[in-house]
């Protein structure tokens, strides 16, 4: 490199330079707190819900602390695993995305075959009588 150009840039490594289109997350320690708080609060209401008896329906209550966690789970990812869609060129959201993918297919398959293998492999009553 020429003398004129280490004067432009006087104490920069050349070969340390990261990609300027990259927006660069920097955690603080607000974020810590404010993601520690709405995981507490998070936590503490469905604690409440099953413990309180606050739904008398169990229906009602497991999807009440689904949402809960669901919710959860973003609150985990955006302030503790510091992902959104700047990161890494967007390549880390679209990870999350296929993988989120995979798993619903594999939960619903799974699912779906477990509630046919029930109906259709159980004895039913008038089954269970004549043996």
């Amino acid at each position: 490199m020429s003398a004129h150009t280490e004067n432009l840039h006087p104490g920069h490594d050349h070969h340390d330079h990261h990609d300027d289109g990259e927006a660069a997350y920097h955690a603080t320690t607000r974020g810590y707190v404010t993601g520690f708080i709405l995981s507490v609060i998070l936590t503490a209401i469905p604690f409440w819900v099953v413990m309180g008896k606050v739904f008398s329906d169990s229906t009602t209550t497991a999807l009440v602390v689904l949402g809960f966690a669901a919710v959860q789970i973003v609150v985990h990812m955006i302030y503790f695993l510091h992902m959104n869609t700047r990161v890494e060129g967007g390549w880390t959201m679209l990870s999350l995305i296929f993988t989120v993918v995979i798993v619903v297919i594999t939960l619903a398959g799974s699912l779906w075959v477990m509630y046919h293998l029930n109906t259709n492999m159980m004895p039913m009553m008038h089954d269970m009588q004549s043996m």
